[in-house]
């Protein structure tokens, strides 16, 4: 068989070459299937201040590092270890960029931290194989370890996903109750994904309320927000996430700080909305960001949507606050191109649902139509 290489072109560009089967794990660690000129991470014309919270985190000095310099190290199993044992995690799988195909979800611990961070040195493609979800984080799953007595509501772990690419993720196998994620899904402590790609992940075709085929997050601490920071989902019509509601992201009861990244060519593809219309399954709402819950907020900056589509509500963004305590801060950012198909009665902007009275701050400099 031959060799694999994936080539780095001009920092940004993948191109496929072959397929290296590890004859030990029968596991693919590179995969073929990919394009040229992959989009890059995170909107390369914007550039809003990102808080010292939200930027990377330090890894000069891992805890652990997955492989030993050759793309055949670095498999399914050594990942899936690595994470179990949490603090912070990079790679090392030779000098040209690898996709791992994941053969089994990585779990993160809620004893492992506090602080967990996985780096992939922009070098590293997750991939869920079109078969399963690549990571799962939930501090109220005893499986996991429970650590405190209010699960819902603690501290750690802080979890940062930064410099990867997360790609043909699939949740569809999930139970109810932890579906949707459809390559991260999160609940409890602290979540961050930053300089991040997510290319051609999936999760329930419909539900009301199911969503996030690229992140599913639920119950951060202190309602503190979920950053994301210069990453991409989609970003060409052959590598847009797709799931029931929130084709890039969704969450629940959870706010949201996104700061100079891309989301394009997501979508809902539920029908019925939520609650589900009469006869329908329901679904098909936030294109690229579907929020629910009561006091929330969603801010964005530098944040460029375009080109998604929904069957319901928000061609790019649902946001319904339930106790019509909610807040949209859109800066510098475009909201623009993105398809309903279908009467969108709650449309409060163009390719924004919400109630009518949801607190809207947008500046001058952005593009909204």
């Amino acid at each position: 068989m031959n060799k694999a290489a994936l080539v780095l072109i001009l920092g940004t560009a993948l191109v496929a070459t072959g397929c290296k089967v590890d004859e030990d794990t029968n596991e693919n660690v590179n995969y073929t299937d990919w394009g040229d000129d992959l989009p890059e991470a995170g909107n390369p014309i914007a550039d809003c201040p990102v808080p010292d919270d939200a930027m990377e985190a330090e890894v000069s000095m891992p805890d652990h590092v997955i492989g030993d310099g050759t793309p055949q190290s670095c498999t399914s199993a050594v990942v899936v270890a690595a994470i179990a044992q949490g603090g912070v995690i990079t790679f090392n799988c030779g000098p040209e960029p690898v996709t791992i195909v994941m053969q089994e979800t990585a779990k993160i611990f809620n004893n492992t931290g506090p602080n967990i961070v996985i780096d992939g040195g922009s070098k590293v493609i997750l991939s869920g194989g079109n078969a399963r979800r690549i990571l799962y984080m939930n501090t109220c799953d005893p499986d996991l370890v429970w650590t405190t007595d209010h699960c819902n509501d603690q501290d750690h772990p802080q979890l940062t996903v930064q410099n990867l690419t997360f790609a043909d993720a699939n949740s569809k196998g999930e139970p109810e109750e932890t579906a949707g994620g459809g390559a991260i899904w999160v609940r409890g402590g602290r979540f961050k994904a930053v300089n991040c790609r997510f290319f051609r992940n999936t999760c329930a075709d419909t539900g009301p309320d199911v969503g996030g085929a690229g992140i599913r997050v639920f119950d951060q601490y202190q309602d503190a927000p979920v950053y994301v920071v210069h990453s991409t989902f989609g970003g060409s019509a052959d590598l847009g996430n797709v799931c029931s509601n929130g084709g890039a992201v969704s969450s629940i009861g959870v706010s949201w700080t996104i700061l100079n990244s891309v989301f394009t060519d997501n979508r809902a593809i539920g029908n019925g909305g939520n609650p589900a219309e009469s006869g329908t399954p329901g679904g098909g709402s936030g294109g690229a960001i579907y929020n629910d819950g009561n006091t929330m907020t969603l801010s964005l900056c530098g944040v460029d949507i375009e080109r998604n589509e929904v069957n319901a509500h928000g061609a790019a963004i649902f946001f319904v606050s339930n106790n019509h305590d909610g807040t949209i801060n859109i800066e510098d950012s475009v909201i623009k191109g993105n398809l309903n198909h279908s009467n969108n009665t709650w449309q409060i902007l163009p390719g924004i649902s919400g109630h009518s009275d949801t607190r809207l701050n947008v500046d001058d400099e952005s593009t909204i139509e």
